[in-house]
């Protein structure tokens, strides 16, 4: 049974982003990159599938930029078996994603049981990869998907929709399915699996080996820059009864003329 991954590198959390110079995209040099963590759910059922079917095989695909490949050694270190980085850009529109995903597991050589994904990635909030690379695979897809099980070439998935509600789908493989956080518990990487994930496997191609070209991007991004700063908050002593009326009637007439918010 042969597993794909798709896994995206994010800036860590807690990385304090800027534009770049040309306002194309963000300063790359100084960033802490991290697997998504959607994506981590996605790895960590993947592997969960895998013990359980002993002969399967875990691969985990990667779009992005060479200089760092943290995400794909994290996932290996956890317990895929092999990667593969497709190098480009760190600013690539969803479709050229999707499409250079969909030749590097053509590249491969190896027929898809199961691919899964994160939900999304928590730097663009696109949520548009998965579908699109099920539409070019032409492959049913399940998103926001919180229970999964799978047994004998059939998934049975839980996917959460507005209000709190379930819904409940049946799929038979090859199939994709976007993972949401409830979905497992990913485990961390121990020592040995960090050291048996640096003689893994790691395949890199171009986005041409891959079959993306520059006139597959749809989307182009520009004009990138910071929010404006938050003015200073504004504070209001109100210990007696007659200064808390008076600090009411201020706060009203500052979110009803400045904030404009009432």
């Amino acid at each position: 049974m042969n597993i794909f991954v798709c896994v995206k590198q994010v800036p860590d959390t807690e990385t304090k982003v800027t534009p770049n110079s040309d306002q194309s995209f963000i300063e790359t040099q100084s960033i802490k990159w991290i697997l998504n963590p959607y994506d981590e759910f996605a790895v960590e059922q993947a592997l969960l599938i895998k013990a359980a079917n002993s002969e399967s095989n875990v691969t985990v695909l990667r779009v992005g930029s060479v200089k760092d490949t943290e995400a794909l050694r994290t996932a290996m270190a956890m317990g895929a078996d092999d990667a593969v980085l497709v190098e480009a850009e760190d600013n690539l529109d969803s479709y050229s994603i999707a499409k250079a995903l969909k030749g590097a597991i053509d590249k491969t050589g190896k027929k898809p049981d199961l691919i899964l994904t994160g939900k999304q990635a928590i730097d663009d909030d696109c949520l548009q990869v998965p579908q699109i690379l099920a539409q070019m695979l032409n492959l049913p897809s399940v998103s926001v998907v919180v229970g999964m099980d799978y047994e004998s070439g059939k998934i049975t998935a839980k996917r959460e929709i507005d209000g709190g509600s379930i819904e409940v789908y049946e799929l038979n493989t090859p199939g994709i399915i976007a993972c949401n956080k409830g979905l497992n518990t990913p485990r961390y990487a121990s020592l040995p699996g960090i050291m048996k994930a640096k003689k893994k496997p790691l395949t890199q191609m171009s986005l041409a080996d891959a079959g993306v070209s520059d006139s597959d991007r749809k989307v182009k991004y520009f004009d990138f820059h910071l929010p404006p700063e938050k003015p200073a908050g504004k504070k209001f002593e109100a210990t007696e009864k007659a200064d808390a009326e008076k600090a009411v009637s201020e706060v009203v007439q500052l979110l009803r003329n400045e904030a404009k918010v009432i």
